[in-house]
Parts: C-alpha cells; sequence; structure tokens
C-alpha cells in the first residue's frame, strides 16, 4: 500500500485542469427511496452516483449506500434476495451491521462478487426474514453500507489476496440454507 505525509493539502490549488474537481459529500443528506407497498427494490434506488455509458441502462460504475431506512413493505421478503447480475459487486461496510449479513461483514469488511456470482442473505438472516412479523422496521442509524457496482470485471491485487486479509469461510454463511422448493 502507498502512503504519503505532506505539509499541504493536494486540494489547495489555483485551477483544475480537466473536468474533474474534489468533491465532498454528506452521506447523512442522501435521502433513500423505498417500497412502500410490497417486494423488495432494485438497489438501483440507492444510487448516488453514477456514470453511463453509450447503451441505455448499463454503467461504467454505481455508487451506491445502503443508510438507516424505514422497512414498511407487506407481505414480502425484505432483505436483498439471492441473485446473480451481469454487474460486479463491490459490497463494503462503513459502520453499523449490514441487514443481509450480521454476522461477520464488520465496519471495514468487504466482498467482491463478480458478474453471474451468487449471493444473498446468510442462512440466519434468510430465516429471521422469512419468519418474522411484517410491521414497519427502522434500520438504525449506525448503520452504513455502501455498493460500487460496474459492467466491467474488477480484479483484485495481490495485498486483497493476501490469506491474512481473506475470509477463508465466507462461502458457510449459506451453508446452513435450506431449500424450500419441492418439486
Amino acid at each position: 500500500m502507498f502512503v504519503c505525509e505532506q505539509e499541504f493539502s493536494p486540494f489547495n490549488v489555483v485551477a483544475w485542469h480537466g473536468n474533474y474537481a474534489p468533491y465532498k459529500y454528506n452521506l447523512d443528506l442522501f435521502c433513500a427511496m423505498n417500497t412502500v407497498t410490497f417486494d423488495h427494490p432494485d438497489p438501483s434506488i440507492f444510487t448516488v452516483l453514477t456514470c453511463q455509458t453509450d447503451e441505455p441502462g448499463v454503467a461504467v460504475c454505481d455508487f451506491a449506500i445502503f443508510p438507516p431506512r424505514w422497512m414498511v413493505s407487506e407481505n414480502t421478503f425484505r432483505p436483498p434476495y439471492y441473485h446473480r447480475n451481469c454487474m460486479s459487486e463491490y459490497m463494503g461496510n462503513i459502520q453499523g451491521a449490514y441487514d443481509a449479513k450480521e454476522e461477520g461483514f464488520i465496519p471495514g469488511a468487504s466482498s467482491l462478487h463478480s458478474h453471474m456470482t451468487a449471493h444473498g442473505p446468510e442462512a440466519e438472516v434468510f430465516e429471521k426474514a422469512s419468519t418474522m412479523e411484517l410491521k414497519p422496521v427502522r434500520y438504525p442509524y449506525e448503520n452504513l453500507a455502501f455498493m460500487f457496482e460496474t459492467n466491467f470485471m474488477l480484479r483484485t491485487t495481490e495485498f486483497v489476496t493476501d490469506d491474512s486479509m481473506v475470509d477463508q469461510d465466507y462461502w458457510m454463511c449459506w451453508s446452513k440454507s435450506v431449500s424450500y422448493t419441492h418439486l
């Protein structure tokens, strides 16, 4: 990892060349949209910033957050459902607990689900969400997670794949899952 200490701010400049400029956004100001009837909403409603491609509906990158919010939908499964994407999702937990993975996904933790990699809530979260009373629930202010989603494949560096940094048992969060499909 690269570290540099300076006596001044790199943003202390007379002018910027090009289209990019530093910007600070208070995520507390983001107003999360939510479903008020039924079904788990598409994560795109949590998009804070997006960089579109020339193809409609396809983003180079979306930055989304999962902030404190009310969950009020009726007769539905509230956590993110099991799914696969045609996009790569890089998730991170800033503070509190993430609603789809309450154990082990501590603040500072992150996960990468590449194109078409199946993922969803851990088994315990699925069971709890499937049997809970569906009354309005406030996800607490302490919780804040983020996601970068891109249509490109992401490549990890050797630094993040070092065995001391990788949760080798990550897949175990789904090992207690039960099939409710009876064909």
